[in-house]
């Protein structure tokens, strides 16, 4: 399958289970914290400035959005977690909706895989691991990608990628895959696991 990456747009932000849509269309759904470069790793991607709005307000969104791409699958940006500033009430609604995402989505078959995005320079937060035990309990497909390389020098990079690997999930069978958006390290390989999910 061939994908024009220049053919894409926002399709629907989705603020309840209701409005997900129902097409038979793949869903590569992107997880983490806010702040954490999902914006960021969807202009990429995408070959585009800002498509995906960067927010300066870290936490501001709750909504599922989903970018469509060339009509043939959805990039799909979960709301992100972990934002101390947030309501308890808020808090609330994401847990609810990226839950829904998976156990009340009409089009649920059609999740291919689940990017979920870990900040290289902190490693996995609690919500992380929170979200990433609950992909695995639920038998849901991902890949960790380790955002922000830029941000270390060579040898904290090797060092924060070495903890990754074999501290946090060593033997777990889990593939890293580290991405910036400033050098674009990690956009062809991440292509070629979507491309290899929607085969």
């Amino acid at each position: 399958m061939k994908i024009n990456t220049n053919n894409a747009k926002i399709s629907i932000s989705v603020g309840t289970a209701k409005q997900f849509p129902r097409e038979l269309k793949p869903q590569i759904a992107l997880s983490g914290r806010s702040n954490v470069g999902k914006s960021s790793l969807i202009n990429t991607l995408l070959g585009r400035k800002s498509l995906a709005r960067v927010s300066s307000a870290p936490g501001k969104t709750i909504t599922v959005n989903f970018y469509d791409v060339d009509s043939k699958i959805y990039l799909v940006d979960l709301p992100g977690y972990g934002y101390a500033k947030r309501s308890k009430e808020s808090q609330k609604v994401w847990s609810t909706l990226t839950e829904e995402y998976f156990t009340k989505n009409p089009s649920a078959d059609m999740i291919k895989h689940v990017f979920q995005l870990i900040d290289i320079r902190t490693g996995p937060t609690e919500d992380d691991v929170l979200m990433i035990n609950w992909m695995i309990d639920s038998d849901i497909d991902f890949t960790v990608v380790a955002t922000k390389t830029d941000k270390l020098s060579p040898s904290q990079l090797r060092a924060a990628l070495d903890e990754l690997c074999e501290g946090y999930f060593k033997d777990t069978g889990i593939e890293i895959i580290p991405f910036s958006a400033v050098t674009r390290v990690g956009k062809e390989q991440l292509w070629n696991k979507i491309y290899d999910k929607i085969k």
